[in-house]
């Protein structure tokens, strides 16, 4: 055998094909399920049955909810590029900007006076907003 990288070849298929099988077994006839296979009834029972899955009631991302939708009573964006943390309260919120205005309007608004760290580019020295969300305890036993 040579010593450089090149050294090896590549396996015939039929090479291939019978390094994919078991050892002592002969290839099944049946394909692999794929995407256009109809799932089993216990896959959809874990799905329907899982207490994550109503973490999000009305499907919308918390940035894109008006402030009337949103449960939570204190509200928190950071920059993802200065790591500031401003925080309001909903009923603030609610008061100063309007029920109907967007989480994502308002944390662009608090974030707006411009972010510590400065690129130099009049475009893109704004603040990377990240509406951070809570988090979910562990999953239960």
């Amino acid at each position: 055998m040579k010593d450089h990288p090149a050294s090896w070849r590549m396996p015939t298929e039929k090479q291939m094909a019978r390094l994919r099988l078991p050892v002592g077994r002969e290839p099944s006839q049946t394909p692999p399920a794929g995407t256009a296979d109809e799932m089993p009834p216990e896959y959809w029972n874990s799905v329907l049955n899982d207490p994550y899955a109503d973490a999000r009631p009305s499907g919308v991302p918390i940035q894109q909810r008006r402030l009337s939708d949103i449960p939570r009573h204190v509200l928190r964006v950071s920059c993802r590029r200065c790591e500031r943390v401003v925080e309001i309260q909903t009923a603030d919120a609610v008061r100063l900007f309007g029920r109907h205005t967007t989480w994502k309007e308002v944390g662009a608004r608090l974030l707006d006076d411009g972010c510590r760290r400065r690129t130099g580019s009049r475009d893109d020295d704004g603040c990377w907003p990240n509406y951070e969300t809570p988090e979910l305890g562990p999953l239960p036993l």
